[in-house]
């Protein structure tokens, strides 16, 4: 299921969501300066830039390469970063549609926090359950996530458009489009854990999502509501 809009309304302009997928866009347009996905230069920039889980253990251990605070930075950068352009493009998208409400809810600066903290919590998520992994972990997904698991509170009733390919539309509540989403997430994750795996299937950091959504589900109880400001009619 793919959604395409949904159907609640805001009351404010969302500026954070505007600068955060302008920024995507641009750090994807400085990557490309490096080289094509998949060209050497391009991946170098990932491994230097994205979060590598088992830097975390090497920091832990006092290695003279790795540092605390240059992991955190890590994990900072990682969220900006995608790996080709069904990546920036797909994850822009969702944040396009869920991203609004979310910010129209909390306000600008307490969006812009949580969006952050949940892309710190959804990375930490993955890297707990992939700590031996040498392989770096970038995209705003898990950032994302956090916002569809604030969506999913919020708006539990919202119509979403939703795309069943080939041909196939419906509006279905937001509940349903996001908790299909997260379940799927949730047991592919689980699926290769059981499997001994320590990279998640397809190479898609599924936990990070997983971390994410939680995340979101939280803060969005714990961050205060801003003072409510409403559309009026001009005659």
């Amino acid at each position: 299921m793919f959604p395409l809009r949904d159907d609640t309304p805001r009351y404010s302009v969302p500026y954070v969501t505007y600068f955060i997928i302008t920024l995507n866009a641009l750090v994807f347009v400085f990557e490309l300066s490096a080289g094509p996905p998949g060209s050497r230069a391009f991946e170098r920039l990932l491994f230097q830039l994205g979060t590598v889980p088992n830097h975390l253990g090497a920091a832990l251990a006092g290695s003279p390469r790795y540092s605390l605070s240059g992991f955190a930075f890590s994990i900072l950068t990682s969220m900006f970063l995608h790996a080709g352009w069904m990546h920036v493009i797909f994850n822009m998208w969702f944040l396009w549609i869920f991203g609004d409400n979310v910010e129209d809810y909390l306000g600008h600066f307490s969006y812009l926090l949580f969006y952050l903290l949940s892309g710190f919590a959804a990375m930490f998520t993955h890297v707990l359950l992939n700590a031996g992994s040498a392989v770096p972990a970038v995209g705003a997904s898990g950032a994302i996530a956090g916002v569809m698991g604030g969506y999913f509170v919020l708006y539990p009733r919202a119509r979403v458009m939703t795309w069943l390919p080939p041909i196939f539309f419906f509006h279905l509540p937001a509940w349903l489009v996001l908790g299909y989403w997260f379940l799927g997430q949730f047991l592919l994750g689980a699926s290769t854990s059981i499997a001994g795996s320590s990279q998640n299937a397809g190479g898609v950091a599924v936990w990070a999502h997983v971390g994410g959504f939680v995340a979101g589900a939280v803060l969005i109880k714990i961050l205060p509501e801003r003072p409510r400001r409403y559309r009026y009619a001009s005659w």
